[in-house]
């Protein structure tokens, strides 16, 4: 085979099978990158984030809208809402109580039953109340809201959601807004492992590079909102993890090699092509 006709092959993206949606409740997504809208120091960055990072899902903490926002000069005013699928969340609730009533004010403000379900147990860590927010997932899939549900790292927990009726898990890769990547991907993996909805790792991811290592792990998309927003040049790195996370996708779908322990050389002496 000539290196012309080789180039050709490899640069051919036909030959590369199409991945399949992501797939959550009603609701279809080719990007498996989710976005959030808060901390961006001004709307139009936000919007022009969004628009580059290639997302068709972003977040909205309910509780946190601002009001009586000038006309056409209002958060919603900017976010295409024929473009993005919003993705309300109840960030900000340390209760299942809130947390439901949350969901239920979303629902009526956005005429959706999709919510992204929070229950935080304390201020300093913003680590997942683990009852409560079992307790609010059995209420609102029980009102027929299709859940996303964020969580820890603890595969147990995740699992008690799954068989709660969440439509998807959301562990964190690390503490909310702490930028430190994936602290703990073996818990990651198990989660994965013994999953029969979506996995989507949720907070904690600081840079395109964690992305693309939750994407390895075969988590089925990622929801980041601080490490764009605060990135000292927001629209590259909104650019930055887009990419990552389709080249972690496709890393993950191609099969990485088994790990061994000693070296195995590149070009071996045996069992050559000759033909």
């Amino acid at each position: 085979m000539g290196a012309g006709k080789l180039q050709v092959i490899m640069t051919d993206s036909t030959l590369i099978a199409a991945d399949e949606p992501l797939v959550l409740g009603e609701f279809s997504f080719k990007s498996r990158l989710f976005l959030g809208t808060g901390k961006y120091t001004t709307y139009p960055l936000m919007r022009d984030a969004l628009d580059i990072s290639g997302t068709e899902c972003v977040t909205v903490a309910v509780r946190r809208i601002p009001e009586n926002e000038p006309a056409g000069e209002r958060f919603l005013d900017f976010l295409d809402t024929e473009r993005y699928t919003i993705l309300p969340n109840t960030a900000g609730c340390f209760d299942a109580e809130s947390a439901i009533r949350t969901s239920r004010l979303a629902r009526e403000m956005l005429n959706t039953n999709l919510i992204k379900l929070e229950v935080l147990g304390d201020q300093k860590t913003l680590l997942p109340e683990p009852v409560d927010t079992l307790k609010a997932t059995e209420v609102l899939v029980a009102e027929g809201f299709t859940v996303l549900v964020y969580t820890s790292d603890d595969v147990m927990q995740a699992k008690r959601l799954q068989e709660a009726g969440a439509t998807a898990v959301m562990p964190a890769g690390a503490p909310i807004g702490s930028g430190q990547g994936i602290l703990n991907p073996l818990n990651l993996r198990l989660i994965i492992e013994q999953a029969t909805v979506p996995i989507i790792v949720d907070a904690g991811v600081g840079q395109s590079s964690d992305v693309a290592i939750a994407m390895e792990l075969g988590s089925h998309g990622v929801l980041m909102n601080t490490a764009v927003a605060a990135a000292d040049d927001p629209i590259r790195m909104a650019r930055a993890v887009r990419n990552a996370c389709s080249a972690g996708r496709d890393s993950f779908l191609a099969g990485r090699m088994d790990k061994r322990m000693y070296a195995s050389a590149s070009s071996p002496q045996s069992n050559l092509i000759t033909s």
